[in-house]
């Protein structure tokens, strides 16, 4: 009798332990695969005047619904809020900001060389992508975010004497990996365009070197020469690769380089950013830009007023950058930085800003994309009108990057990177209440208040006595 007790509990127990160790293989491999249910994070922001940026979209007072990282609905719901509940009564709701071209996570601190990975030697880099360099942990992120700097598209720049620096990212600023933060990995190709400069700085003598302009041009021009071939080249490539030949030697340069043409040459009109100040330089890059069926957007544009019918004309966008800028000639006007704006728009062409367009003299860099949204405001008052400069954050980088099915607008079926803000989000006594990443809050502590926090409570000496 204890025989047959003894027996069938050893075969129970057995086939529980059989059981218990297929249910966490299986849960095991769900979880490798990436295919284990989890439970969508539902969350509602209910009471705030929703600023949609949807074309024709007027602020409305609405309630908007997320769940598991995008927006389901936007407006006033007839049953209890469903979540998380997060009342802004009287605050205001706008897509997250994107700054459309910056370093962020590239550069910590750009004196210290092993803080800094944002260019490559070599002049042409196309299989390189800055997302594989990203640091999550970068401070700059928390301090940028603090002002509604939802996204960047953060890019590599060319280093000495570069033209193809690499494949520029679309992020946004939060994620413990750059999986995490990724919206586009490949969002665009970043070049410099081949410029005539007759001035240079020798970092080993520390001085300003001076050389003929003659010589200049035919160094810029024979560049745009060697981007010329890099382009026929790789549309040779394409047009071997799709038809399965068996002789052609791999070449990721090529590859990805093969991605900016039109896809009736192979490619797949990814997008190039290029990076362009001067007049005859931004109609030289459009007009190469036209020969060779590439769909550019003009990043720096110090001098894209004097060429805005063209721009205008040929539906090329201009990414700006900061507005607080010195003049770059001595001839020019005072406020050339901060119409230059105004002018564009006004002529028809479409604008982002980007801490990392350089467009003059003045600051720069992934350390001022924190300050983007109050440069912007600066440009309203020298003729932005204050519509276009919402949309210059939100809505119109989204659509010069290929990325409005995801971002830009606040409605159905877009990501949830939002803003809740007290005030005007354009102007510095603003304060952005709530931010939300992913479809839930994240926390707009950083370094800057850190820093701030800790010498204010730091104990004052007395007096010395008289």
């Amino acid at each position: 009798m204890s025989f047959v007790r003894t027996t069938t509990t050893t075969t129970t127990t057995s086939a529980a332990t059989a059981a218990i160790r297929t249910g966490v293989v299986t849960v095991l491999a769900l979880l490798i695969c990436g295919v284990f249910p989890v439970a969508a994070e539902t969350l509602t922001l209910v009471g705030g005047t929703v600023h949609s940026m949807v074309e024709g979209g007027a602020p409305e007072k609405a309630d908007v619904l997320i769940v598991d990282g995008k927006i389901v609905s936007v407006g006033v719901s007839d049953g209890a809020p469903a979540g998380t509940v997060i009342n802004v009564e009287g605050l205001d709701i706008y897509p997250g900001f994107v700054d459309a071209l910056s370093q962020i996570g590239l550069v910590e601190i750009s004196s210290i060389s092993a803080t800094v990975d944002g260019a490559e030697m070599g002049r042409y880099n196309p299989h390189l992508t800055s997302a594989t360099a990203i640091h999550p942990a970068s401070s700059v992120i928390g301090v940028t975010r603090e002002t509604g700097v939802a996204y960047s598209l953060i890019t590599p720049k060319p280093g000495n004497g570069g033209v193809i620096a690499g494949r520029a990212s679309m992020v946004k600023l939060d994620g413990w990996t750059v999986e995490e933060m990724a919206i586009s990995d490949s969002t665009a190709m970043f070049i410099q365009w081949p410029e005539v400069q007759t001035r240079s700085f020798d970092f080993a003598t520390f001085t300003v070197k001076e050389a003929p302009y003659g010589e200049a041009k035919k160094e810029a021009e024979e560049k745009v020469d060697e981007l010329r071939d890099w382009l026929d080249a790789a549309r040779h490539f394409a047009q071997a690769e799709g038809a399965g030949s068996k002789r052609l030697d791999p070449d990721l340069k090529l590859h990805y380089l093969a991605k900016v043409l039109p896809k009736e040459q192979g490619g797949e009109e990814m997008k190039v950013v290029m990076s362009a100040s001067a007049k005859g330089d931004i109609e030289a890059a459009v007009a190469f830009a036209q020969e060779q069926g590439l769909d550019i957007i003009i990043a720096g544009g110090r001098e894209a007023w004097k060429v805005k019918e063209l721009l205008a004309e040929a539906n090329v966008p201009v990414i700006l950058g900061l507005v607080a800028d010195l003049p770059a000639n001595e001839d020019d006007p005072y406020d050339r930085p901060f119409n230059r704006a105004a002018q564009l728009v006004d002529a028809g062409v479409t604008i982002a800003f980007g801490s990392g367009a350089s467009s003059g003299r003045g600051p720069g860099g992934p350390h001022a994309a924190r300050t983007v949204p109050f440069e912007v405001g600066m440009a309203t008052a020298y003729g932005l009108d204050r519509a276009a400069a919402l949309l210059a954050l939100t809505r119109n980088p989204a659509e010069m990057l290929g990325l409005a099915d995801s971002m830009g607008t606040i409605e159905s079926g877009k990501l949830a990177n939002l803003i809740v803000v007290k005030g005007d989000p354009l102007e510095f006594r603003s304060e952005i209440k709530h931010l939300i990443l992913g479809g839930r809050e994240v926390s707009t502590d950083n370094r800057h208040r850190q820093l701030y926090e800790l010498h204010r409570s730091r104990p004052m000496p007395e007096a010395a006595p008289r």
